[in-house]
């Protein structure tokens, strides 16, 4: 480990001060479920400017893969669940995986893939046991194809775990075990990746905390709280991450793995969708993390801090809302890259927005100031808009649940006229609608304009279902046009 830590000295002095100067070990998450994703040049870009030499991606987009070629940044690559079962069930499925998506990106574009990310939460409770039988056996054949691939010193696997998969019967850390209806599995599979030489890696979330229970006490929550702490024998705890990581450990030591290396495969906190996702806590939390993180301050049990993920990088508007609508909103940056909100990094730096962006025009599609609230199309134009694009801001709490009626749908029209890219028959709501040329956001309310992807140049497509994911983007606004030919003409 500190060989490694003096190689990257060395490359931080010989790039000069473009890299943030104490957040070793600090990774992040890209998500790509964008309905107008950046240029993975730019992203790339951002990622260095902002000093992250880490990034996890949930699957095997080739545009970022090739774009994190010879970048100096570590890749964890990750495999969606729906691909564990394929996985799962022959050795030459993982072996056409990795030569795809592994070997083909570190011989071909020098792309430093360090991990293989096999599944993601699947052990989580509210899937119902639908990847027990599939996870372990994929886990151990991409290993087997890491190696025969010549890859197995380099590239690790491990499986990034919800916290669910722990618990404690005493509600203290120290109680720690494995969830009692996988402790079996997870013994089996922490023993594989300790046999691997392996990490495992687990998502905390305190933003989920609170989100889940009303009661919960928010301070609890942060770095930086005031809520009366945990007393754990001689031990105690301000903050629920240390908490709850510490449970983990005690898990671990319980089970004979006390000197187990961890991850923390996601962290962060949302800016929007709920009523406690918003910016302020999102930078009173976020802050804490990098605080502690340039300290090299851990835990109570560990002292020393672990690698850490931060989710995320980018807002992704076409993200699944299933957990609720501020899933959409985990990026420190917005959806094109803009600074959010202030972070010290560190050595005096802040965050640096992504350059090189490129818009659609300064317009906004609104409703008519003819229009008549009353108009009985109005509520169906408004939900339709909502449906195929994201209104998720809308929501009570969120940045945009104060605005007026004539608002609201001002801001739904805009939202499905900007995923259509402008198209001019996506701002005909029943003659609800015109074209304005005066920015309507207020307050917090951001009325976005799109990135313009004809004037950027398009990342590869991917070409195959094991490499990981498909080309939604183009098909969904594909969709969306002849949706809106057909409902409008």
């Amino acid at each position: 480990m500190g060989f490694r830590y003096f190689l990257w000295f060395l490359l931080f002095c010989i790039l000069g001060e473009g890299q943030v100067k104490g957040v070793f070990g600090l990774g992040v998450n890209w998500g790509t479920r964008l309905t107008h994703p950046l240029p993975p040049k730019i992203v790339v870009r951002l990622l260095k400017d902002n000093g992250f030499n880490k990034v996890k991606l949930f699957e095997a987009d080739p545009g970022a893969l090739q774009a994190l070629g010879r970048s100096g940044i570590e890749v964890m690559l990750g495999i969606p669940n729906e691909f564990l079962a394929p996985l799962a069930s022959s050795v030459r499925v993982a072996e056409d995986w990795v030569a795809k998506n592994v070997s083909n990106y570190v011989s071909k574009y020098g792309t430093n893939i360090s991990y293989v990310a096999v599944g993601n939460e699947p052990f989580l409770q509210t899937y119902k046991d639908q990847f027990l039988q599939t996870t372990f056996p994929a886990l151990k054949n991409v290993q087997a194809a890491l190696i025969k691939a010549g890859l197995g010193r380099q590239v690790k696997v491990t499986v990034p775990l919800n916290a669910d998969v722990y618990q404690t019967d005493t509600d203290l850390p120290s109680g720690g075990d494995f969830r009692s209806d996988i402790r079996p599995l997870m013994i089996s599979m922490v023993k594989f990746l300790s046999d691997s030489g392996s990490a495992l890696a687990i998502n905390i979330y305190p933003f989920l905390s609170l989100y889940a229970d009303p009661h919960f006490p928010k301070d609890y929550a942060f770095f930086n709280g005031n809520s009366t702490p945990i007393v754990d024998g001689s031990t105690t705890y301000t903050n629920v991450f240390d908490a709850n990581y510490d449970t983990l450990i005690a898990a671990l030591e319980k089970n004979g793995f006390g000197s187990m290396p961890v991850i923390i495969g996601e962290v962060g906190w949302p800016t929007d969708g709920d009523i406690n996702a918003n910016i302020e806590y999102a930078k009173r939390f976020n802050q804490g993390l990098f605080d502690r993180i340039i300290k090299g301050q851990g835990t109570p049990k560990r002292r020393t801090p672990p690698d850490i993920y931060l989710f995320g990088l980018i807002d992704e508007d076409a993200k699944s809302i299933d957990p609720g609508n501020f899933e959409r909103h985990w990026g420190i940056f917005y959806y094109d890259g803009t600074v959010k909100y202030a972070l010290d990094l560190g050595n005096g730096r802040g965050l640096v927005a992504a350059k090189g962006v490129k818009y659609l025009a300064r317009e906004w599609c609104v409703m008519s100031p003819e229009a008549n609230l009353l108009d009985p199309n109005l509520t169906n134009s408004v939900n339709y808009a909502c449906t195929y694009a994201d209104c998720t801001s809308l929501g009570y709490g969120s940045s945009c649940g104060t605005l007026d009626a004539r608002s609201n749908a001002s801001y739904a029209f805009n939202m499905y006229y900007q995923t259509l890219d402008q198209r001019k028959d996506a701002c005909k709501f029943n003659s609800l609608s015109t074209i304005a040329k005066l920015d309507p956001s207020q307050g917090t309310c951001r009325f976005e304009i799109m990135i313009d992807l004809g004037t950027h140049e398009l990342p590869p497509s991917r070409s195959s279902s094991l490499a990981v994911g498909s080309n939604k983007n183009s098909l969904l606004l594909a969709l969306l046009g002849l949706i809106t030919l057909v409902t409008y003409v």
